[in-house]
């Protein structure tokens, strides 16, 4: 799949347009007292996982990076190479956030567990889960989510 990074807005901004669908290049979740949304660059192939953020000095508030495995797996991510602080939302096949790991420490090898089970990470900017209120428990909406097992299918709002 072509990588794709596209800026736009996050949040519970009572300004921003309703919830319409699923787009390759977004990303939504939504929970109990919020939704947010995250124009998103595709990370699906092994290389682009494994480059994923790193050597970018900065990242709108409203993108982030969807990293998608082909299977449910056990994760670990590490901030080698990465410069900007990262919240990582580990996502389940159905979509369900199953953990929250707030503000990664830039450059820091340290392994960050997802737990298995794990399909789809969302990495955005550091502290921003926290300010939005994106709990384990959320849902994410995304094409990539099998649509019949989703918790929050592209059909349904």
């Amino acid at each position: 799949m072509i990588r794709r990074f596209l800026f736009g807005l996050a949040g519970t901004i009572a300004a921003l347009p309703a919830f319409a669908g699923c787009a390759p290049d977004v990303a939504e979740l939504r929970w109990d007292g919020g939704k947010a949304r995250f124009r998103v660059e595709i990370a699906d192939t092994t290389e682009e996982r494994a480059r994923g953020l790193m050597f970018r000095d900065s990242m709108s508030s409203g993108a982030g990076m969807l990293f998608v495995f082909e299977t449910p797996r056990e994760v670990g991510f590490w901030m080698k190479n990465t410069l900007i602080p990262l919240d990582m939302i580990f996502v389940a096949p159905d979509g369900r956030v199953a953990r929250v790991h707030e503000n990664a420490v830039p450059q820091d090898e340290t392994l960050i567990p997802g737990g298995s089970g794990i399909q789809y990470v969302l990495e955005i900017n550091g502290g921003l889960a926290r300010r939005l209120g994106i709990v384990e428990g959320a849902e994410l909406r995304h094409p990539a989510i099998d649509q019949a097992a989703a918790l929050w299918p592209c059909a349904g709002e």
